[in-house]
């Protein structure tokens, strides 16, 4: 099965098991020195565990006065540091898969304030419109010590008995704003031309090889479309056929594999996509590149499912299939689609909330986070399931995210969990999730649970809201109350109940269809705008409203970017700072937050999507019946997916 996916692989000297690469990701696992971290050692030893051929770290440091991208990841900057990485060498050795280390710097999209609070090195002075950041042009000679920094970092990182290393050329940090025409605005020789632009790189790779010989695997990665037409600037930065040429001048050079990736911060969601984009939406970058050289070609784009990863080698597009937040969503997929369990596989909804997470981190001090694995970057907290239920009941109500997952963990321990379930179908909150356009990676996560409860056996009863009874009857060792929220429908509004209002849950769970009708929706969160999206591609003229001075009001900026980007496709006109008073026979009334002004809008039907609260039917006469009580969820605090599936997993696992 998937023989082209496991067929062995060679990149230089160096020799997989298969064509299965983790690609680079942060994961804020390190020490703040920049040291190697035990857990940093676990991450990665579960994904080679796990089957990867080959893992390639995090971006680690070559200089640590203005090239730290945040205050826990790794570094080469100094000997001090070989040892650390000889020891996660040792360790993913164990498990024959093979780890290269990524060599960068931030250059201009760096934050001062974790970098000394000075300015940023870059080839010009031309801020990040991501970031933000005080940026200062690099001298020539600068530029020469760096590329030294870079030649060296190589070299501890072979000493330590790495088996490659990558030179970070992507993605807008300091190698590809030497690269890109849109940062470099230089005119000495690291500037001007194409041989000009590219003589940073080019200088690193010659000192690289001749101090780290020809038989020390180098790769590269390359953004090779760097999309500023996405924002607005068509002619700005790296478009393919610029990255066609560098690869090609990377392979005169020596360089033995090319990794192709895309994007910047400034165009961040084609580097880092959200859940909108397809699997496979830019395999046309790395396929051009490897019909345009002869050394191997890495891909990443969005890439899932094992199906389809085979198919893509299968049919010549990438010699190396690669994926950063797939491993970090499942470190087993390798290993699951190797045996014929690729229904198993705990497929990447790319959410972001891993993005998201990181992006905070320095100020949360938390690790990345997975939305959907709650082991990841906790392998050494979470990794002993103590197979001590011995057949005890936990009794279960509500089979949404939270719910299934406490029954994976629960039956993994051994006990004997017993799900209820109200509607006809599992998922919960989930089954609503996944109805707006683009959203059907959500029904992966359903899919994923659903299999593993068929798996491990656990007893689902559909369409069973169970009565206290009912639970005293199983005489349960516990029971998880894990039913949900409902959406929040305010009272103190006048006219809520009327007929023309609707709840989101109206809408998503296809109760109630809308066609042709002027729709108002109240409340721009992402459900909101979700539903707006939805009632929009059904032939509704839609108007959302929000409080808040801005929409969505919380939202990860990638997300909210997402989306902002397709409703306003379909004309969907946009008021904040309107807060709703009264509805009366299709009348909304709305006070304006600036003016204090009240304004009258007319629709059809309006959509409340003003949050959800949490669903306690049952739950004070639960508390007084049975010992053991946990409430997982939305059950608890209504919250994300992460909420849901981390409240399910920890107390499952810690019970």
């Amino acid at each position: 099965m998937f023989n082209n996916l496991f067929s062995k692989g060679k990149i230089g000297s160096m020799e997989m098991q298969n064509r299965i690469v983790m690609t680079p990701m942060g994961i804020h696992l390190g020490n703040p020195d920049g040291s190697m971290s035990d857990e940093t050692v676990a991450f990665y030893a579960a994904r080679a565990k796990g089957g990867v051929g080959v893992i390639f770290t995090e971006v680690t440091m070559i200089e640590e006065s203005r090239g730290r991208g945040n205050c826990r990841q790794m570094s080469a900057a100094h000997d001090k540091h070989i040892p650390g990485l000889k020891k996660l060498a040792d360790e993913i050795h164990k498990y024959d898969s093979k780890i290269v280390v990524q060599i960068y710097h931030p250059g201009r999209q760096g934050i001062s304030a974790i970098n000394g609070n000075l300015p940023m090195l870059a080839p010009s002075a031309i801020e990040c419109q991501c970031v933000h950041q005080p940026t200062v042009a690099m001298t020539t000679e600068e530029v020469e010590e760096m590329v030294e920094n870079f030649i060296a970092a190589a070299v501890r990182v072979k000493k330590a008995g790495i088996d490659g290393v990558e030179v970070h050329g992507a993605h807008g940090y300091l190698v590809n704003q030497f690269l890109s025409p849109h940062t470099n605005h230089r005119t000495d020789k690291y500037g001007g031309s194409f041989e000009n632009r590219i003589r940073f790189l080019e200088e690193i790779v010659i000192g690289i090889r001749e101090r780290c010989g020809k038989d020390f695997p180098l790769i590269v990665r390359l953004s090779v479309d760097e999309f500023y037409e996405k924002i607005g600037f068509p002619e700005e930065g790296l478009h393919l056929e610029d990255g066609v040429e560098i690869s090609k001048r990377l392979e005169e050079l020596g360089v033995d594999a090319i990794d192709v990736s895309s994007g910047t911060y400034e165009t961040m969601n084609t580097a880092w996509e959200p859940t909108s984009f397809d699997q496979g939406w830019k395999i046309n970058l790395p396929e051009t590149i490897k019909r345009s050289v002869n050394i191997p070609v890495i891909g990443v784009a969005v890439i899932r499912e094992p199906e389809y990863a085979d198919s893509i080698i299968a049919e010549g597009k990438v010699d190396f299939v690669g994926s950063a937040r797939q491993h970090f969503g499942d470190p087993e997929w390798s290993n699951k689609a190797k045996e014929g369990r690729a229904d198993e596989c705990r497929k990447c909804i790319s959410c972001l909330h891993c993005m998201e997470t990181l992006m905070f981190a320095d100020m949360t001090n938390s690790p990345c986070q997975c939305a959907i694995n709650i082991q990841s970057g906790r392998e050494l907290d979470y990794s002993n399931f103590r197979e001590d239920g011995d057949g005890r009941t936990v009794a279960i109500i509500g089979a949404g995210p939270a719910g299934l997952e406490a029954a994976r963990v629960l039956a993994m321990r051994k006990f004997k969990p017993v799900v209820f379930e109200k509607s006809d179908k599992i998922g919960g909150q989930l089954e609503f999730a996944n109805k707006p356009p683009k959203k059907e990676k959500i029904t992966w996560l359903i899919d994923y649970l659903r299999v593993q409860a068929e798996k491990l056996g656990v007893e689902i009863r559909l369409n069973t809201a169970p009565t206290i009874d009912d639970l005293k009857e199983l005489n349960p060792y516990a029971v998880f109350v894990a039913q949900g929220s409902n959406p929040i429908m305010p009272k103190s509004i006048s006219g809520i109940d009327g007929k023309e209002v609707l709840s989101t849950v109206d809408i998503l769970s296809g109760k109630v269809k809308l066609e042709g009708k002027k729709v108002g929706v109240v409340g721009s969160g992402m459900t909101g705008l979700e539903t707006s999206e939805l009632l929009a591609e059904m032939g509704n003229e839609v108007t959302v409203f929000e409080m808040a001075d801005n929409i969505g009001p919380g939202l990860f900026f990638q997300n909210l970017i997402d989306i902002m980007g397709r409703v306003s496709q379909y004309g969907v006109k946009l008021y904040p700072k309107h807060k709703l008073i009264k509805i009366e026979n299709g009348k909304a009334t709305f006070e304006l937050m600036e003016s204090n002004e009240i304004k009258d809008y007319s629709f059809d039907n309006i959509i409340i999507s003003l949050g959800t609260r949490s669903n306690t039917e049952l739950l004070d006469q639960i508390n007084t019946n049975f010992h053991i009580v946990k409430i997982l969820g939305d059950a608890s605090k209504p919250g994300k997916i992460r909420n849901a599936m981390e409240t399910g997993f920890a107390n499952a696992y810690n019970l």
